[in-house]
This record gives structure tokens, C-alpha cells and sequence, in this order.
């Protein structure tokens, strides 16, 4: 890998694919650095967990239900939030090129939800997602449908 990459590669391979698999080195530092050059090339970054996610079609653009722990004898009460993307989308700025959902954890997810994930792009066209879904000795990626392609 080149000490100084520009990430144009990356970005055209997002614009192009519009869902990505990453691999990264464990011990970190390379998402900072990719997630600046979205940011630099008019993108906004939302970064999100795929732990404790649920329901991706659900949390991500429908309003959904959530209900904490009730610690004991108290009732039961769910408190309904905002759909996550359709209100990144509405915050963003006129000048933005669109939201890219960057994903950690994305190996604990099932097949299902990847799908779901790869076709998020192609329902709401401002929205991009780089999910990352393991360790690698260099930063690399791939088409979250070729990922799925070699899976099967």
C-alpha cells in the first residue's frame, strides 16, 4: 500500500456499487483515515454498530419501537424513535452528495440483513453503505453483492 493514498479508488467503487464490503487491519486506523476522504469528497458519515441492531429494515427507515429494561415492578413502556436515515437525510446539508451508513461489525449480521444492506442504495439513492466485515492485513473492499455471490 502506497504511504499516501488518495482514496479516489474507494470512493469511485462506492458511487459505482453503492454498497461495500470492508476488510481492514485489526488494529485499526484506517476507517479514520477513509472516512475523512468521504468527508472531504462531499459525503456525510453516520457510523453505526451492527450489534444490538435488530431489525435493519425496521431501525433504519421506519419508526420503531423500543422498550429499556423495566428493572423490576415498573410497567412496561416502548418509546417510538425516528427512523435513523430519513432523518441523517434531512439534516444534511444542500451541498452534500448523500449519507454513507458506515457500518462496524458487519460479520455478525445474516445473510438476510446483508442482502438488505446491499439493496438500501438502490431504494434511497443519497444513501451509501461501507460495511465492514472482518480483519485483513491491508485495507481492501469488494461489492457487498459479490460478497454475498461468493457466500452462496
Amino acid at each position: 500500500m502506497a504511504l499516501i493514498t488518495t482514496g479516489k479508488s474507494f470512493i469511485r467503487d462506492l458511487e459505482k456499487s453503492g454498497a461495500l464490503a470492508l476488510y481492514m487491519p485489526l488494529e485499526g486506523g484506517f476507517e479514520g483515515r477513509y472516512q475523512r476522504r468521504l468527508r472531504a469528497a462531499g459525503y456525510t458519515t453516520f457510523n453505526l454498530t451492527a450489534r444490538g441492531l435488530g431489525d435493519p429494515a425496521a431501525y433504519l427507515t421506519r419508526v420503531h419501537g423500543v422498550r429499556p429494561p423495566h428493572l423490576g415492578k415498573k410497567e412496561i413502556r416502548v418509546y417510538y424513535l425516528p427512523p435513523v436515515i430519513n432523518y441523517q437525510l434531512e439534516q444534511l446539508p444542500s451541498k452534500s452528495k448523500g449519507l454513507v451508513l458506515w457500518m462496524i461489525e458487519g460479520s455478525i449480521l445474516s445473510r438476510d440483513e446483508v442482502e438488505y444492506l446491499s439493496s438500501l442504495p438502490q431504494q434511497e439513492p443519497r444513501v451509501k453503505v461501507a460495511l465492514e466485515m472482518g480483519g485483513d492485513r491491508s485495507f481492501r473492499w469488494s461489492s457487498l453483492k459479490e460478497v454475498l455471490l461468493a457466500a452462496s
